[in-house]
């Protein structure tokens, strides 16, 4: 029993290290959707990326959208070049959809796809920290 508890815990220190070192990691800006735009927290879930939802924007300023802590982003995996394939939702019509992510430097290149990728809408957020 002590070995498979040491052995889970070097696995999940591990995976910690390699989720922790992600470029994709921090806070990122959304485009505006639907009048209102968003700070993103991007972070680990698992071995998988995950965003939530820290702060809510439109033209008045920061508001407390109902949308603030839900997951936007959703187990996204890396697959290599910065590369990242999982789930979005799109709050607007509370729909989630087949998820794909471009890392390029500064600027994250999200789509939300449908009909098995084909289709596709896209944003480019850009990183706030």
């Amino acid at each position: 029993m002590m070995k498979q508890l040491a052995v889970a815990a070097a696995a999940l220190l591990a995976s910690a290290a390699i989720a922790a070192a992600d470029p994709v990691l921090g806070t990122w800006q959304t485009e505006v959707d639907d009048g209102a735009f968003a700070h993103v927290k991007m972070q680990p879930c698992g071995q998988k990326i995950c965003g939530t939802i820290a702060r809510t924007f439109r033209d008045g300023g920061e508001y407390q959208s109902d949308t603030i802590g839900k997951m936007l982003v959703r187990n996204m995996e890396p697959v290599g070049e910065g590369h990242y394939e999982g789930k979005v939702w799109r709050p607007s019509n509370d729909k989630i959809y087949i998820g794909k992510i471009d890392l390029e430097g500064n600027s994250l290149n999200l789509r939300g796809c449908v009909a098995g990728g084909l289709i596709c809408a896209k944003q480019t957020w850009k990183r706030v920290q």
